[in-house]
């Protein structure tokens, strides 16, 4: 008897360390993001079994997103080397005829600068001089490590202090899910004045963030969250669990638009309330877009999105 307790025991114990070791691999790749040369992205109807089995287990070999999609409109490229001494790559596009102002936008995690261009289109349209960078470790910029926002916040304050730097005071930063949530950490963290804000699908938290992700992929939110959470917070030397953007809109005193999809399987209705409700800003609307989730509203339901975004700029 009691030799088979303590092989139990010991069986447990190493169950609990493979375990472990598992969602340490998990959180690695999770938050890294390979060259091209050095990954393949599959979709898993195009992997082997094989690599069905390592991605199940270690995690997906994500390689950076390339850029295949330019501008259609007049741009100049721009680097910019963030105090990471990582040099950022971005596009500026000049307005037609006399500006009303710069909007800076953020993409995704995962996506990169051509993924937001049918946003940019829109405000240069509309007599914005438009601004859209790569965060570090996505498409052009240099880097592999993505901290989900928490790091980022110094790419963003790099490219507004640029905008910033050449006269321009009427800025309005645009970001999207990930770049939402680093817009949310970045104001209040460098004291940053954009005249407006627009969020679209930001989340409530790291951990939440974390969940949303499992739940799409149809995974058990536990213990697995509180494990990446763990792990990847201390590989990537951050306090995760204190990464709450939910909690920073309470510094938020400019107009803000917050936007989000019905049918968002990351985001969901609850964190947005939240963000809507601690925002500081007297000044502030959320719309719900019905036929969406978690993707471009621009793309997906045009005409309200630019209804909706028109007439806050215009307020």
């Amino acid at each position: 008897m009691k030799k088979t307790l303590r092989f139990l025991g010991w069986f447990l114990l190493v169950l609990f360390l493979f375990f472990n070791v598992l969602m340490a691999f998990q959180a690695y790749r999770f938050t890294y993001f390979y060259e091209p040369q050095e990954a393949v992205f599959r979709r898993p109807e195009q992997m082997s079994a094989g690599e069905k089995i390592s991605a199940a287990l270690f995690g997906f070999r994500a390689p950076k997103r390339p850029v295949k999609e330019k501008p259609d409109f007049p741009y100049q490229t721009v680097r910019l080397k963030n105090t990471a001494q990582q040099t950022l790559v971005g596009w500026v596009s000049p307005a037609r005829g006399k500006s009303k102002g710069t909007v800076i936008l953020w993409h995704g995690h995962g996506s990169n600068k051509s993924r937001v261009l049918a946003e940019a289109r829109s405000f240069h349209k509309s007599g914005y001089q438009t601004v859209l960078f790569d965060f570090r470790a996505h498409g052009q910029s240099e880097g592999n490590i993505c901290t989900i926002g928490y790091k980022e916040t110094d790419d963003l304050r790099t490219v507004y202090n640029w905008v910033k730097a050449r006269g321009e005071s009427n800025i309005i930063l645009w970001g999207m899910s990930m770049g939402a949530a680093t817009i949310l950490k970045a104001v209040p963290e460098y004291a940053l004045k954009p005249k407006k804000v627009i969020i679209e699908c930001p989340f409530g938290t790291l951990e939440e963030a974390i969940k949303g992700r499992l739940r799409s992929l149809h995974i058990p939110v536990q213990p697995i969250t509180s494990l990446l959470l763990f792990y990847g917070s201390l590989e990537r030397d951050m306090d995760g669990a204190a990464y709450q953007p939910a909690t920073y809109a309470k510094q938020f005193e400019m107009p803000v638009l917050l936007q989000w999809g019905r049918s968002d399987p990351r985001v969901s209705q609850a964190e947005t309330g939240r963000i809507f409700k601690n925002l500081g800003s007297t000044n502030k609307k959320l719309v719900i877009y019905e036929e969406s989730g978690h993707q471009s509203f621009c793309r997906h339901e045009t005409d309200k999105w630019k209804k909706e975004v028109t007439e806050f700029l215009n307020q």
